[in-house]
């Protein structure tokens, strides 16, 4: 048995609010082929509804067409989607890529770092269908000790569990390309710091023991073309969105809204094409503001 297999199933068993897990079920059955719905993120913590939930669709198969074409090549698929609940209305981003690609990228087989690095992180399994549970948490399992193995090449050699997950979670913020306040990584280590101490406690005793000095070189020359691909990688997945990002335009409205208070219309011809609606809505707004 595993240690670390036991930590992560029990986690990913973690109840969520009523309106979390409907939203997750109603997921389910608009994507074709839902194999497993997983929700991460900060509102994981807080539990804050006014927000955008987080989840990650895995399916049995890429979409058809020519989506389905390009999800082949560069994954995650990205879509925005809205669901009244309760007399409110909950609002989702949703990443979708099957699950063959999920455990891939989880066991560090691939170059991206941003699917194992963001499921060492809590995350809950609301929906799996049959069969996918299991998949799932070996997933899981896998992103965790992947994580774990370049934090002890990447972090000093010896060092606490904090310090290690510290060191891996600057590296991979470095090597993506995304906008981080600096200290990041501490904001996720100090809310629970027991539970990654528990996480990599887990990995090395599964590993029997730390990386050892031949080990900690072999990973960091394996974290190189990692390290060099993460900003190109993540510069074709933002291209790749801003064709291809269903519910763009409303998700950009709802953000338009709650920042400036202008409501923008989301007519179907702004629906269809939101890269072309965007200089006339951006004018909209900044003659709105000018106003006020």
């Amino acid at each position: 048995m595993s240690r670390l297999r036991d930590l992560v199933a029990a986690e990913l068993s973690v109840s969520t609010p009523a309106p979390i897990t409907a939203f997750a079920e109603h997921l389910a059955t608009i994507f074709p082929d839902a194999r497993a719905v997983l929700f991460y993120g900060s509102i994981l913590r807080t539990g804050d509804l006014s927000g955008v939930l987080d989840y990650y669709v895995l399916t049995e198969r890429p979409p058809k067409g020519w989506r389905g074409f390009f999800t082949r090549i560069l994954w995650p698929d990205v879509s925005y989607h809205e669901l009244a609940h309760g007399g409110a209305v909950l609002r989702a981003k949703v990443a979708s890529m099957t699950l063959e690609q999920f455990q891939r990228a989880a066991a560090g087989a691939t170059l991206d770092t941003t699917i194992w690095a963001r499921f060492v992180q809590p995350c809950a399994l609301i929906w799996a269908g049959e069969g996918a549970r299991e998949q799932v948490i070996d997933a899981v399992t896998d992103a965790c000790r992947t994580a774990a193995c370049y934090a002890q090449a990447l972090g000093p050699a010896g060092g606490s569990p904090h310090a290690l997950w510290a060191a891996l979670f600057q590296e991979t913020y470095k090597a993506e390309l995304r906008v981080e306040k600096a200290g990041r990584e501490v904001s996720i280590l100090t809310f629970d710091p027991g539970r990654y101490d528990r996480v990599m406690e887990a990995v090395q005793a599964d590993q029997a023991g730390a990386l050892d000095a031949g080990e900690r070189s072999r990973v960091r020359e394996a974290w190189t073309p990692r390290k060099l691909m993460g900003k190109p990688l993540n510069a074709a997945r933002l291209m790749k969105a801003s064709f291809t990002f269903q519910g763009a335009a409303r998700y950009a409205a709802w953000k338009i809204e709650r920042h400036t208070g202008v409501t923008v219309e989301v007519t179907p011809w702004r629906e269809r094409h939101p890269i072309l609606a965007a200089p006339g809505v951006l004018m909209k707004v900044w003659s709105a503001r000018r106003r006020t």
